[in-house]
């Protein structure tokens, strides 16, 4: 006899993804890559067209977000353009910490178009390794 999960907001999940895309198409969005090593983890979130001194990152009650505004190009007059795809505007993205991360150690380089976020893991996480003798 094989066991269900029941999940009463199921059905939502369409839905959900379907929203998230349509903010998506009115709103700066970055995309962002997490991943961890051994010593730390690492963010990397595109910000094309935006200098460093446009972004913002912040850490409180263990939460890191990144904040900034992309700003729209006045070079050509607004009704002499005939498509506008790019996406401009304020943005903040919110990431909640490992209880294993040390946020008192974060370092940010901006390279590129490309924000990288490290986050150191505290020692005690880190693996350890031991070493047995065999007699």
């Amino acid at each position: 006899m094989r066991l269900k999960v029941w999940e009463p907001f199921g059905g939502f999940r369409p839905f959900h993804r379907d929203f998230d895309k349509f903010l998506g198409d009115f709103g700066l969005r970055p995309k962002v890559d997490v991943y961890q090593t051994d010593d730390n983890y690492v963010l990397n979130a595109e910000l094309p067209g935006l200098s460093k001194e446009e972004i913002s990152i912040d850490v409180n009650d263990n939460t890191l977000t990144i904040k900034g505004e992309k700003k729209f190009e006045e070079k050509v007059e607004k009704d002499n353009y005939i498509r506008v795809e790019r996406s401009y505007g304020a943005f903040t993205r919110s990431f909640v910490l490992s209880d294993e991360a040390n946020s008192e150690d974060i370092t940010a380089n901006y390279k590129d178009g490309v924000l990288e976020v490290t986050i150191p893991k505290k020692e005690e996480s880190k693996p350890k390794e031991i070493k047995v003798d065999i007699n």
